[in-house]
């Protein structure tokens, strides 16, 4: 089976694991310390704290930006469920706003005319590594007086106009899930601007409490259990040290993908934008023709059995149950349900070969050809 991701753990990865198990100290601790050192080296020397998952970065962001009950934050449908839901678990209301069809990213002309006196903050999201122009976010925000909480969990490693994300920007949130370029099994990162912030996120990652010198310790805000162990830690510091090497060679991949689909028009298929200079090419994925869309569960059936897994990122959250229920599922968003309805994400991952690649399209062509023949008959 060709799974749609796998992670590259090295051996002198796994032996830093051991090690740590050895040491005894498996908790938060000096592992994690130099994984966050690591990652602020990236971010140009700014402020970056571990947990244990990006939705507790998210969260934890937003309540540093201070949005809570009766406030709106601006953001997409297409994404993962945690984008919105961290909303709703500081109190406030999620605002979905359509993609722009051509990026699959919020489009950011609707985001002006979606803010009221009521918004509090942006989440933008970098589907697939492809960011957000932040040149017209940043501009949007800076002239409505509103943070900005980067969903940068699929980004890590991406470059806007030649700087890398997190080296700028308000919160930057980065996951280290097993599906993403870099891992720590999982866990996840916020980048700051001040030491001020990462005070307030280290006292929302364990409880709010603040150690004294004597032993004791204080409890001034109300905050959760998200810290990351030094078990991950260590596995986060084997990959960050492969972080651009993945990255490189994903984006090879993703060039072997347009050389394959390249001549076979009849397929109908939509591409993902070509950028080869801002995104980190996190996942490959390819937009069903429309007159298939009710049959992609099918699809990823007949992949399946020829070996090959696929994903299907992202349903729009508007339209699951509970959003529905909160009366959200009555946004206009045609361009995110259109997309939702045909997204296919196909295997894309470092250790992947050509001959990889021209299996996942070969079974990709059959199954659509197989499909359209069936609707042709039908």
């Amino acid at each position: 089976m060709l799974p749609f991701t796998r992670p590259d753990i090295d051996e002198e990865t796994i032996a830093s694991v051991a090690e740590v198990l050895r040491s005894g100290w498996l908790t938060t601790g000096p592992k994690c310390r130099e994984l966050e050192d690591a990652l602020s080296t990236r971010a140009g020397g700014r402020p970056v704290r571990l947990v244990n998952s990006a939705t507790a970065a998210l969260e934890f962001a937003l309540r540093i930006a201070c949005v809570g009950p009766g406030d709106e934050v601006i953001t997409t449908s297409l994404s993962w469920v945690a984008t919105a839901n961290v909303i709703l678990a500081v109190g406030a209301t999620p605002v979905f706003v359509d993609i722009d069809p051509a990026t699959r990213l919020i489009d950011l002309e609707r985001v002006s005319a979606a803010i009221t006196e009521r918004t509090r903050a942006i989440i933008p999201v970098d589907l697939a590594g492809l960011p957000v122009n932040r040149d017209i976010l940043y501009e949007i925000a800076s002239r409505h007086g509103l943070r900005v909480i980067e969903d940068a969990a699929q980004s890590q490693g991406a470059r806007w106009n030649g700087r890398e994300l997190g080296c700028f920007g308000d919160l930057i949130a980065f996951s280290f899930h097993p599906n993403k370029n870099m891992t720590t099994g999982e866990g996840g990162c916020l980048v700051m601007n001040s030491e001020q912030e990462a005070r307030q996120f280290e006292k929302l990652r364990l409880q709010g409490v603040t150690r004294n010198a004597d032993g004791t310790y204080d409890c001034d805000v109300l905050g959760g259990k998200a810290n990351l162990t030094d078990i991950a830690a260590a596995i986060g510091l084997g990959q960050i040290k492969r972080l651009d090497a993945f990255n490189q060679r994903r984006r090879e991949l993703a060039r072997l993908y347009f050389s394959k689909f390249d001549g076979l028009s009849r397929l109908q298929l939509e591409l993902p934008l070509a950028d080869f200079e801002h995104s980190n090419w996190h996942m490959f994925q390819v937009l069903l023709p429309a007159s298939l869309a009710n049959q992609r569960g099918e699809l990823i059936r007949r992949m399946r059995e020829t070996g090959i897994a696929t994903g299907v990122h992202y349903p729009a959250i508007h339209q699951t149950a509970l959003y529905k229920n909160l009366g959200l599922a009555n946004a206009h968003l045609p361009h995110t349900e259109s997309v939702a309805s045909r997204i296919l994400t196909l295997p894309l991952f470092p250790a992947m070969q050509e001959a990889d690649i021209d299996r996942v399209v070969i079974a990709l062509t059959q199954g659509l050809d197989h499909l359209s023949h069936e609707k042709t008959l039908a």
